[in-house]
């Protein structure tokens, strides 16, 4: 069976887009999701995106990592699906419904609502999660935030100087955080701009995360460090995070189409 796929990428987290809203493809697991990803010897990406129809929303987003793991959410594949679907949208996710409206480059996206008690993040145990009482190797006391999936963000002088892809895969698979968590390194640079670097569950490190994006600046907005509307720079580019007063987050940013193609299912399954 051939199956045709899109290229994209949000400020370089990139993606391989299957569409199976109008005809379906096979079942995707883990290994086939890794195969696809795999930049040697598939097509390559950050995350495999899989489009299908829903009984609750216009369609259905499905999220598979790199190392094949299914996750939540993911805030860059939203803008490029926008950008891909050419309409304003309401997306079903497994980390709830979100909306999308393309734009000139990208695309705003209605991320929801944060979730900020532990056991919604979810941690291991009970504690509060805008200043957690832990640490690792210098980085400590942390803020956790659910945005559809779980965050860890570290405010620290200089983002840059972290040892990112050290210390990353650590705290991603310490036992406190049972369905592991994303790591996010931030510099407050004033109260309209933050720098971030993120180390992505079963990813590593990327160049940009949406998701990292919106729950940094929503961390940084409850700790009383920003305004509601802030830019966040990561490595790949620039994101617009607001937290309106309806408690819902709104994320603005470039997407991209880079090429179209086709392969053969039976390659990789």
């Amino acid at each position: 069976m051939r199956v045709d796929f899109t290229k994209m990428h949000g400020l370089g987290n990139d993606f391989v887009v299957l569409d199976a809203r109008a005809r379906a493809v096979p079942a995707i697991d883990a290994a086939i999701a890794r195969a696809l990803a795999d930049r040697r010897t598939g097509i390559g990406c950050d995350q495999l995106i899989l489009l299908e129809p829903s009984e609750t929303a216009d369609f259905r987003m499905r999220i598979f990592n790199h190392d094949g793991g299914e996750v939540e959410a993911c805030g860059n594949a939203s803008r490029a699906v926008a950008l891909l679907h050419g309409a304003d949208a309401s997306v079903e996710t497994s980390g709830g419904v979100i909306h999308v409206e393309p734009a000139s480059g990208g695309a705003s996206v209605d991320m929801g609502k944060p979730r900020f008690d532990w056991d919604a993040i979810p941690l291991a145990y009970a504690m509060d999660t805008a200043i957690m009482p832990v640490g690792w190797d210098g980085l400590d006391q942390p803020g956790a935030v659910n945005v559809g999936n779980p965050h860890v963000i570290f405010f620290v002088e200089n983002t840059d100087a972290v040892p990112l892809d050290e210390v990353g895969p650590e705290i991603e698979n310490d036992p406190l955080f049972p369905e592991r968590v994303n790591v996010n390194v931030a510099t407050i640079e004033n109260r309209e701009h933050i720098r971030l670097r993120v180390w992505e569950r079963g990813v590593g490190l990327t160049r940009a995360c949406g998701t990292g994006a919106c729950a940094t600046a929503i961390h940084a907005m409850r700790r009383g460090l920003a305004d509601r509307e802030v830019t966040v720079t990561l490595p790949g580019g620039d994101l617009v995070i607001a937290w309106g007063d309806d408690n819902r987050i709104r994320m603005t940013g470039p997407a991209t189409e880079s090429y179209r193609g086709s392969f053969e299912w039976g390659d990789f399954a």
